[in-house]
C-alpha cells in the first residue's frame, strides 16, 4: 500500500517537473531567437537572463504544490490502506470486518460495496450453519428409527418393520432434497423467463391430492417446476398439520396481485408462531422432542415467494383452523 502511495506521489512530482522543464526550454528557445533576449528582458528584469529567478519561482511553485499534494494522496492511500485491511481480515475468517467509510468518491462507494458485499456473505454463511444444523437434528430421528427397526427386524422379522424403514428412508430422502433446493435458491437464485398459470398448477396438485379447489386464471412469470413445489408443499402441510376441511383457491386481487390461499380446519397456530413456522425445521414450543415439527417445507414456500417477488404468511380462518396465503405480482403489462 505505501508503494500506491509512494507512486501517487512520484508521479504528481514528476508532472511537476516536467513542467519545470518544458518552461525551462522554451525559455532558452525565446532566448536564442533574434530579439528573444530583449523580449525576455522586457517581460522581466535582468535577472532573466541567467534563469535564476524564473526557474526558482517554478521551482518554489513545485514545491507548494508538491507539499499540498501530500495530504490529499495520503488520505487517498489512507482510505484504500484501511479498505485492504478490511478485506484482508474479511479474508481470514473475520465475518464481522468491516470498514469505514467516509465521504462519497470511489474510495468511498468501494468500502460500501464491500460491506454490503460481506453483509450479504455473512447472512448466508449464518443461515447454512442454521441449517445444517436443524438439518442433522431432523435426520437423526429416522436414522434412530432405521437402526432399532433392524435390530428388531434381525431378531424377529416383521414385514410392517420392514415398511416402516422404508417409510424412514423417503423421509430422509425428501429431507435431503430440500436442504439442496434451499441451498440452491439462496445462492443460485431464480430466472423469471415463463409465464405460470397459478390455476393449472394449483388445480393439479389438488386433485393429486384429493383436495376441493376453487380458481380462475392467474397468470405470473416464474419458474413453473418452483412454483409447484410452493404450492404442493403448503397442500400437504394442510394436510398434514390441518387434518381436515382442506381447500385451495386462487384468485386475483384488485391490485391485480394473483393470491393462492389453502384453508384448513386443524387446530390453529397461535399468533406468536404464525411468522415463526416459516423458519426452517422450527418446532412449536409445546412440541415434544420426537413431536413433528415444520421441516423445511414452509421454509422453501417462504424461499420461493421472495425470489418471484412476492410473500406468504399464515393467517387465522374464521370457525378454527389456518389460512395459507401466498401473494405474487402480476404480470408486467
Amino acid at each position: 500500500m505505501r508503494r500506491l502511495y509512494v507512486r501517487i506521489y512520484l508521479a504528481t512530482l514528476a508532472a511537476l517537473a516536467a513542467v519545470v522543464l518544458l518552461c525551462a526550454i522554451a525559455w532558452q528557445a525565446i532566448q536564442l531567437q533574434p530579439g528573444g533576449r530583449e523580449l525576455l528582458f522586457r517581460m522581466h528584469s535582468d535577472a532573466l537572463n541567467l534563469h535564476l529567478d524564473g526557474l526558482g519561482l517554478l521551482a518554489l511553485i513545485a514545491l507548494a504544490v508538491g507539499v499540498a499534494m501530500y495530504p490529499l494522496a495520503r488520505r487517498l492511500t489512507r482510505q484504500v490502506e484501511a479498505l485492504a485491511a478490511g478485506v484482508d481480515r474479511f479474508g481470514a475468517g473475520d465475518l464481522a470486518a468491516r470498514v469505514s467509510v467516509s465521504g462519497d468518491d470511489e474510495v468511498a462507494r468501494l468500502g460500501r460495496s464491500f460491506n454490503a458485499m460481506a453483509d450479504r456473505v455473512t447472512g448466508l454463511i449464518d443461515a447454512h450453519r442454521r441449517l445444517l444444523a436443524n438439518a442433522s437434528h431432523e435426520l437423526r430421528s429416522p436414522l434412530t428409527r432405521i437402526q432399532m427397526a433392524l435390530v428388531l427386524h434381525d431378531t424377529t422379522p416383521d414385514a410392517a418393520l420392514l415398511h416402516g424403514i422404508r417409510q424412514d428412508c423417503a423421509e430422509i430422502d425428501a429431507h435431503i432434497e430440500e436442504i439442496l433446493l434451499a441451498s440452491k435458491l439462496d445462492t443460485v437464485g431464480v430466472v423469471l423467463g415463463e409465464s405460470v398459470d397459478l390455476a393449472v398448477v394449483v388445480a393439479e396438485e389438488s386433485a393429486r391430492l384429493g383436495i376441493d379447489f376453487d380458481v380462475v386464471p392467474a397468470a405470473v412469470p416464474g419458474d413453473t417446476r418452483l412454483l409447484r413445489r410452493a404450492i404442493r408443499n403448503l397442500l400437504e402441510n394442510a394436510l398434514k398439520h390441518g387434518r381436515s376441511g382442506v381447500e385451495a383457491q386462487v384468485r386475483v386481487a384488485p391490485s391485480g396481485s394473483r393470491v393462492v390461499q389453502v384453508l384448513d380446519r386443524g387446530p390453529g397456530i397461535v399468533e406468536d408462531e404464525r411468522e415463526r413456522v416459516f423458519e426452517p425445521f422450527h418446532r412449536p414450543a409445546n412440541a415434544s422432542e420426537t413431536g413433528t415439527g415444520w421441516g423445511l417445507g414452509l421454509a422453501l414456500v417462504r424461499q420461493i415467494s421472495t425470489q418471484h417477488g412476492g410473500n406468504v404468511r399464515c393467517l387465522p380462518r374464521d370457525s378454527g383452523g389456518c389460512i395459507f396465503e401466498l401473494v405474487l405480482p402480476p404480470p408486467d403489462n
